[in-house]
């Protein structure tokens, strides 16, 4: 039986690929995550931020007090002689290239045109086999319209792409008020991958505190009727691999992503929730369903059930909405006759 899938260009020995998590924060979950059976780890992301943030704070550090003492000035370095950039997470990629034989796919969180571009050379530098870029937005200015906001994901990857020749996807959220027409113009300039989707973070409220926190919350399983409805829909009319993400927990939603047209499914809550060796149940979990179904490759049931190929194209959409709707009313009209 044959799991091999080809994401990216690169041939896989399987779908199941790590998405970006603290798993691979050390070398030892990356080598864990090969071990149990992921066929490319994609990294934790690198924030833009972040690096700003270290700058400014060793800056501040270093000029506390200059202002007091003239000759403290010429006591420490300058700030351009310490390493704030990006060398760790290199470094890391570096370390996981010797350590592991899968592929290895940084993961780029930028805030500016420059950043992204600048970190993303020196990533395929280190050594990265792709780069995912991790398109996380929230417009909250009223004046930006909503074909600023897609133009600023298009002119992000177009820069990304002429600085590197490894391979690049872009992670998207749903939030686009046409997502194919997005995914066509991200395809067209030559995107090698779409991951759909990237969760979209709501923070909640500390009531003792009275105060604004962060709150990530794992993926469910119902999350992942978002991506496979997308992939369904793209699967077939663009050329870029297609990457799944979220609600991905046990072989059955693997399944049903590769049978709408899915190049990987990307697996990251159930691996925090049930421990990185889940991968082998879930891989196992395909492989029984594929004999039980007399499927001899992942390539055959590819796509299957995509809109293209399904036998009711209307599934996925509006009309199946209506049905999914009459459906819940007569639901409850039981409900209200056995009550």
């Amino acid at each position: 039986m044959d799991l091999s899938t080809k994401y990216l260009g690169m041939q896989l020995r399987t779908p199941l690929v790590a998405s970006a998590s603290p798993l691979s924060q050390e070398i030892s979950g990356i080598r864990a995550l090969e071990d149990a059976g992921a066929s490319a780890v994609v990294l934790y992301s690198l924030f833009e931020e972040q690096l700003h943030k270290e700058a400014l704070e060793l800056e501040l550090h270093l000029n506390a007090g200059t202002e007091s003492f003239a000759e403290s000035i010429t006591y420490f370095p300058h700030t351009s002689e310490f390493h704030t950039g990006p060398e760790g997470y290199l470094d890391h990629i570096r370390k996981a290239k010797d350590a592991v034989d899968i592929p290895i796919i940084a993961s780029l969180n930028g805030s500016t045109l420059g950043g992204w571009t600048r970190y993303a050379k020196q990533v395929e530098q280190a050594g990265a086999d792709a780069i995912e870029c991790n398109l996380y937005f929230i417009p909250t200015n009223l004046e930006i319209l909503g074909s600023k906001v897609e133009e600023s994901y298009l002119d992000i990857i177009r820069e990304v792409k002429t600085s590197v020749h490894i391979p690049v996807t872009a992670k998207l959220s749903p939030f686009f008020s046409n997502l194919a027409n997005v995914a066509k113009r991200l395809d067209q300039m030559g995107t090698d991958g779409l991951v759909l989707f990237n969760r979209f973070y709501q923070p909640d409220i500390d009531l003792e505190e009275l105060e604004i926190k962060p709150s990530v919350l794992l993926s469910s399983p119902h999350e992942l009727r978002l991506p496979l409805t997308w992939i369904g829909i793209l699967y077939g009319r663009i050329r870029a691999s297609l990457a799944a993400t979220t609600g991905v927990h046990g072989p059955e939603d693997v399944i049903k992503l590769l049978m709408v047209g899915a190049d990987v499914t990307m697996l990251c809550s159930t691996l925090i929730r049930h421990g990185i060796g889940n991968l082998r149940h879930i891989e196992e979990g395909v492989r029984v369903w594929m004999e039980e179904h007399e499927y001899e490759s992942v390539h055959q049931m590819q796509g299957s059930m995509s809109q293209l190929r399904c036998p009711d194209p209307g599934a996925f959409e509006r009309a199946q909405y209506m049905r999914a709707v009459k459906g819940l009313q007569h639901v409850l009209q039981a409900e209200r006759v056995n009550g």
